[in-house]
């Protein structure tokens, strides 16, 4: 929950006035400049023919709100001594405003004794700000269950404080009768209230691109910047919580109370409406909604639309609205323009964004400092910003700077850092310590590192999950931890799954779409494999393609399969081209089938030049058969 704010979204809090009507008091205000001339000429009128107390009550109220202090303290006064509550608050009000704040008290008192709910809560106020709580709440609490706003709203804010939930309530009423920050407020309770989906802390994505696999380690060039971790403040948090929810219905309430507060010019519920709006897909209304915050004042706002404008391919106007709020403060918008220009090649301009996102106090400017640096070689003092960050709590600069250590062949010096920043929440940091340790053979403790970073969702380490499981037969769980890292986009993983319902006959179909999907993203085992099942089914031409891509990608499996098609189909000596390339890269199989081409031909020597390849290549059963086929060729040459 944000604080009440920084005052320019809140309505004036200023002890209010009351002018007598017929037999009610009513707050005084809300009178057009053309008329004030005439009702006070009018008022001053009515009071003088008839000294009535409402009537000098009038008087001195319309004075009040004129500045004329002096001429209301003198009616009020008469109007009070008459027993007019409105002119015993509106004294109060005179009072507190001439600094006599105790005697304003004692005027607030006499009028919410005799029902004024204004009093009451000028009276609650009064008493919180001299830290007499339960006195505030009293008198706040009379004003609210009168059906005032301000007092409702001020009763709101005081439960708050004390984290009362009975808050909601008195923040419902006051914004039911149209109090702006109060519908804010509210729609901040309920917004917080919404389901979201799991994230670490800080809602941070860990850094793309840690490897393919074990030895793949290294932090993402690609992220140019980060979110502020931790701060729930920064627009791209506030973006990223309201793309998280999960169910939309949870926010609605919300919303309505964003919108009434929105509507009548509150900039920060503007502002996250236009979050909500967004993460539904109506960019358009977003952009409206943020531009009408950016506008009053609000740099996150600017700072959001300069990345809806970026989104819509025009970086330009990004810019300009992105220099707006950093200018103002807004360190995610001087990461952005940090990141902007590092993608254009700027380095020293984006060097001066990121400088000013750290002196904003956003810890990611060090970080992003650290990524520029390592881009550009300069190891030296990218270590010193990872570090800057990663004692800031960064936890992504830490895992960063132990990625840096360990490539420096400093692995103790790595560890500590990989293991504050898995702790804190990197799913990253969390699978580099499994590598870590499979690099040491700590087989269990890599295990447990990989689990973990798997559980938050992280393809490779899914994957490595899957394949110690595998090894351990345990093939149901395996296929669990497969089908997490395939939704990942891993090749290997899809190619692994397929192998595995390769052992049920009736997977067949599942299986092949499996290979299917790793072949079309060039990995060359699933190739091979899927053109073996096609060619089972008697697709030559498929099987012919899938082999002919494994083969040009250097599989001696796919170069000798294809060879066999070939050969049957015909193409000997074609064939005898991919099996020679197979052979060259060690399949002993396809070193044999030359040997046997070549003796047929009636080659000898080039057959026992195959042979020999044969017996060295294997295996075992390709060894014997090339032997006892050499030793027949040097008969033949000997006889």
């Amino acid at each position: 929950m944000e604080a009440p704010g920084d005052g320019s979204d809140q309505e004036p809090q200023a002890f209010g006035s009351e002018a007598a009507g017929p037999g009610e008091s009513a707050d005084a205000g809300d009178l057009s400049t053309d008329a004030a001339d005439l009702e006070l000429e009018t008022a001053r009128r009515r009071a003088e023919e008839s000294g009535d107390p409402a009537a000098l009550s009038m008087l001195g109220a319309l004075l009040l709100r004129r500045g004329d202090l002096d001429g209301a303290e003198r009616h009020l006064r008469a109007a009070t001594a008459d027993g007019d509550r409105s002119a015993a608050n509106n004294l109060g009000v005179l009072l507190h405003q001439r600094g006599y704040a105790d005697e304003a008290a004692s005027w607030w008192r006499v009028a919410a004794v005799a029902g004024s709910a204004a009093a009451a809560h000028a009276l609650g106020r009064y008493h919180r700000e001299r830290g007499d709580e339960p006195a505030a709440e009293y008198w706040l609490r009379q004003s609210a269950e009168s059906g005032h706003a301000l007092g409702a709203y001020a009763l709101a804010d005081l439960l708050e404080h004390r984290s009362d939930v009975g808050a909601e309530r008195w923040f419902r009423s006051a914004a039911e009768r149209g109090h702006r920050e109060a519908a804010y407020r509210l729609a901040r309770i309920l917004d917080g209230r919404a389901p979201r989906r799991g994230t670490g802390p800080g809602g941070l994505a860990g850094l793309d691109g840690l490897g393919d696999g074990p030895g793949g380690l290294g932090p993402s060039t690609g992220t140019r910047y980060a979110s502020a971790g931790g701060v729930d403040t920064s627009v791209r948090d506030l973006r990223a919580a309201a793309a998280g929810r999960r169910d939309e219905s949870a926010a609605g309430e919300a919303e309505q109370w964003y919108r009434q507060a929105a509507a009548r010019g509150h900039r920060r519920a503007a502002l996250h409406l236009g979050t909500l709006l967004e993460a539904r897909g109506e960019i358009q209304e977003a952009g409206r909604w943020y531009l009408t915050s950016a506008k009053d004042g609000e740099s996150r706002a600017a700072c959001a639309l300069g990345f809806l404008l970026r989104d819509a391919g025009d970086t330009e106007s990004a810019a300009i609205w992105w220099r707006r709020a950093a200018q103002d403060g807004d360190g995610n918008a001087a990461n952005a323009l940090g990141a902007l220009h590092a993608d254009r090649g700027e380095s020293q301009q984006a060097e001066r964004w990121y400088r000013a996102a750290l002196d904003a106090g956003d810890v990611n400017g060090a970080y992003n400092l650290g990524l520029l640096c390592a881009e550009q070689g300069r190891t030296a003092q990218a270590e010193q910003w990872y570090r800057r960050a990663a004692y800031a709590g960064h936890q992504e600069a830490a895992n960063a700077l132990a990625v840096l250590l360990l490539q420096g062949g400093d692995s103790a010096g790595a560890e500590p850092w990989f293991s504050k920043a898995a702790e804190a929440g990197s799913v990253d940091a969390a699978f580099n310590l499994g590598i870590l340790y499979a690099g040491r053979d700590e087989e269990r403790s890599a295990f447990e590192w990989y689990e973990r970073a798997a559980a938050a969702g992280h393809t490779d380490a899914a994957l490595q999950v899957a394949m110690v499981l595998l090894r351990d037969g345990e093939d149901e769980e395996a296929e669990r931890h497969l089908r997490v890292a395939v939704r990942g986009g891993s090749a290997e993983a899809a190619f692994r799954l397929g192998a595995l319902l390769d052992r049920d006959d009736e997977a067949w179909e599942e299986c092949e779409k499996w290979y299917g999907h790793a072949a079309r993203q060039g990995h060359r085992r699933a190739q091979v494999r899927l053109g073996m099942l096609v060619a089972a089914r008697g697709d030559v031409v498929e099987a012919a393609h899938w082999y002919r891509q494994a083969a040009e990608a250097g599989s001696r499996n796919g170069a000798f399969n294809l060879g066999l098609l070939l050969a049957r189909e015909g193409s000997e000596p074609e064939a005898a081209l991919w099996w020679a390339r197979a052979a060259q890269a060690g399949h002993g199989r396809a070193a044999l089938r030359l040997a046997l081409l070549a003796a047929r031909r009636g080659n000898l020597a080039e057959g026992q030049h195959w042979c020999a390849r044969a017996v060295e290549l294997g295996p075992a059963e390709v060894a014997e058969r090339a032997a006892r086929l050499r030793d027949a060729l040097q008969q033949e040459l000997s006889a």
